[in-house]
């Protein structure tokens, strides 16, 4: 299991509410191209990584507001994982990602051993901390 932490300078319900708009994500997301919202609980993502390209569907499993959102893969590399929100004051919040996959195929493997996907969501939640600590509310 992965885990992995950031506080940003943002109430927990611009934080929320920003994580949770999925057509927005591949701007913190390294090598992610799409998120389709199919319906309340059913996603499609399209990923870029290292020369591969792979789509795959994923339902929420859980959604509360102001606190946490996870998922379960239904097609691709088996995963699941969780977005915690914690509430720190009026203006910060802590984001915990927690993720488990199941690498398929001898790239994804090595990947993993050498801790990319480690790196992959770090680089995603600096990312996501500089764009919502300046524009301080969600798109």
């Amino acid at each position: 299991m992965l885990t992995k932490a950031i506080e940003v300078d943002a109430d927990v319900t611009t934080v929320y509410n920003q994580w949770t708009r999925f057509v927005d994500l591949p701007r913190f997301v390294p090598g992610l191209d799409r998120v389709e919202r199919r319906d309340d609980v059913h996603t499609r993502w399209t990923i870029s990584i290292g020369g591969l390209k792979r789509t795959f569907d994923a339902t929420i499993a859980e959604q509360r507001a102001d606190n946490r959102i996870s998922w379960q893969s239904r097609s691709g590399p088996p995963h699941s994982g969780a977005v915690t929100m914690h509430h720190i004051s009026a203006h910060r919040t802590r984001i915990t990602v927690e993720m488990t996959i199941a690498p398929k195929g001898l790239v994804e493997s090595v990947a993993d051993k050498l801790g990319f996907l480690d790196r992959h969501v770090q680089v995603a939640l600096d990312r996501f901390k500089t764009f919502i600590e300046i524009r301080n509310t969600r798109t």
